[in-house]
């Protein structure tokens, strides 16, 4: 099984990556630094196309679209959320995760049954909207949309595409005062990935296997 990992430097992506290498997977793990084993920026069609380039005509039968930024945390309405975060968050966020699937398709229609993992959030949901934190709640929301017309369009080649919610997570970005570990939240996403199929496509689920209000 070879698994795609964007953003896997760090946090749950890192813990995504050293889940499956433990598993024996055949783990691609991509990441902005040059230590990266593919180093890639997402905002970059050329680094997409570098990627692909790279990978040569493998089959990929998982992707994971973890790479994301947090950017407006802790901004005040009346003096924050300048423009050049909203471009930044969504640059990475949203355009990101769209030219990593457009660059890796032909990758994932060589593999059968072959699935898209996009890690959102539950400041996503349109429901549940309890403001404040704008930018990334509205880059979630879209690229939660994202998802789903994805669904719809690749749902008559066998790509069956989920979005979800990681849990609130000690990460860099959660902080140490989060609900859970990263281990916590790599069990619960694994068992979502495993349960993807096209009867689930187009899913929003929370980590731990919920249906999440969108």
């Amino acid at each position: 099984m070879t698994i795609l990992i964007t953003g896997a430097s760090r946090g749950i992506g890192a813990g995504l990556a050293a889940y499956y290498t433990a598993k024996g997977a055949d783990v691609i793990g991509t990441g902005r630094s040059a230590s990266a084993e593919i180093q890639l920026d997402v905002t970059q069609p050329s680094s997409h196309r570098a990627m692909a380039e790279k990978l040569d005509g493998r089959a990929i039968d998982l992707l994971i679209c973890n790479a994301g930024v947090y950017l407006d945390k802790g901004n005040d309405l009346d003096t924050g959320f300048g423009a050049d975060l909203w471009a930044q968050s969504f640059a990475i966020n949203v355009t990101g995760v769209f030219l990593s699937i457009q660059a890796l398709l032909p990758h994932l229609r060589r593999a059968r049954s072959s699935k898209i993992a996009i890690i959102s959030s539950q400041m996503a949901s349109s429901e549940r909207a309890p403001g404040g934190s704008y930018i990334y709640r509205a880059s979630k929301a879209a690229v939660l949309n994202l998802g789903r017309n994805l669904a719809a369009d690749l749902k008559k080649e066998g790509i069956a595409v989920g979005m979800y919610h990681p849990g609130f997570v000690q990460t860099d970005m959660g902080g140490a005062g989060a609900d859970i570990t990263i281990d916590e939240a790599v069990a619960g996403l694994v068992a979502r990935f495993e349960a993807l199929n096209m009867d689930r496509t187009g899913c929003f689920e929370t980590w731990d296997g919920r249906a999440h209000p969108m």
